[in-house]
């Protein structure tokens, strides 16, 4: 691989082929391909379930550095209407992780030819947008046997243009959690209500009480946010739901506030049942830890960026944003950063259209930085 049109070319044959959580089986090949392509001297590649460890020695090595990129697409229809767009029906790359590998297998590239001291680890994680694959994988007998001294990640940014990164020290991104609430009485004839236990005024009941939750029980000076994003419930208009499903997020900027809203959620349901005199069962499915910038590396390479690049350097605020890099920054110091793609649609828009020029960029950028790391 060799200059902007052939990393291009990568990231939109990626992109034809996005996949959802632990279906990565096309990606994964993909990479792999292009991975055995490449001088292997120098190269130790394992997988895991259909993600890949890809680990350069280095020429003398007293450390270990970490970088991890998500492989996995959005259950999303593409609007793009782009000559590249998803090959795959009902998914979409729609939040940036075609570019997060591509620039990753441009750094891989770089170090097979250019070698340093320290050894570097470049992780392709499957499953970040559920049900998530970072805990998993730093749980594996791999990841314990390269284990990385410290570990970096970057996603893609819509809102910021090309040549800027923004990034903050501690906490970046909040802790996250899946919300499902069923819920079930008794359906019958839309004339007859009285006869029965109408779940979709309990579900439209229940949305309107769970907004209380963040207003009422968690302090203003913290954040949450309690989103129900879908609501399923009937079968005709004549009849009377039986049934109805919530599904939604939770997301707050502590830890202690995610118990709290958890526990008050729970109490919500609780009186639904009794007040609809309904069966309600509460799911909070796949939960992500938060985003924690160790402070003393991410000063240190925002230093670097400002008095060594040509990268406009922000600082940000956290964001609500989910990412289940959060769970490798619990065991391993290190941090992750936004890079600007500038793109008129945001994350998870069926839209969305990063500025290709940016993959070299951050190449050229990340190279720099994990030459004067190691």
């Amino acid at each position: 691989m060799s200059g902007t049109n052939a990393l291009i070319d990568i990231r939109r044959e990626l992109h034809k082929i996005p996949e959802i959580g632990f279906q990565e089986y096309k990606t994964q090949q993909f990479l792999l391909n292009y991975i055995d392509s490449l001088p292997q001297e120098n190269l130790e590649i394992k997988t895991w379930k259909t993600g890949i460890f890809v680990k350069i020695n280095g020429n003398n090595p007293s450390k270990m550095i970490g970088y991890r990129a998500d492989m996995d697409g959005l259950p999303i229809v593409e609007e793009t209407g782009l000559p590249f767009k998803s090959e795959h029906k009902d998914q979409m790359h729609a939040c940036g992780h075609d570019l997060h590998m591509t620039i990753a297998l441009g750094l891989i590239t770089r170090f097979v030819k250019e070698r340093i001291n320290d050894d570097l680890l470049f992780i392709f994680q499957p499953a970040e947008e559920g049900p998530g694959g970072a805990e998993p994988m730093l749980k594996s007998d791999i990841m314990q046997e390269w284990k990385p001294d410290m570990i970096i990640a970057l996603h893609i940014a819509p809102e910021y243009p090309v040549g800027t990164i923004a990034l903050r020290e501690g906490l970046l991104f909040a802790n996250t959690s899946e919300l499902f609430i069923d819920l079930k009485g008794k359906g019958g004839h839309a004339a007859y209500p009285h006869n029965t236990n109408d779940m979709v005024v309990a579900a439209c009941a229940l949305v309107s009480q769970l907004q209380s939750v963040v207003s009422r029980n968690v302090d203003p000076l913290d954040s949450a946010v309690i989103t129900i994003g879908k609501i399923t419930g009937g079968t005709v208009q004549n009849i009377i739901a039986e049934k109805a499903r919530l599904e939604g997020t939770i997301r707050t900027l502590s830890p202690e506030s995610m118990k709290k809203v958890k526990s008050r959620v729970k109490a919500l349901v609780r009186g639904v049942e009794v007040g609809f005199e309904c069966e309600a069962l509460t799911d909070f499915g796949s939960m992500y830890h938060q985003v924690y910038n160790e402070e003393t590396l991410t000063r240190e390479f925002m230093e670097f960026a400002r008095s060594n690049t040509e990268m406009n350097v922000v600082e940000c605020r956290e964001a609500m944003t989910g990412e289940d890099f959060g769970y490798m920054l619990e065991k391993i110091p290190g941090f992750m950063f936004w890079l600007g793609v500038e793109s008129e649609y945001g994350l998870h828009h069926a839209k969305l259209n990063p500025d290709e020029t940016a993959i070299e960029k951050a190449i050229d950028f990340i190279a720099a930085y994990l030459k004067y790391k190691g």
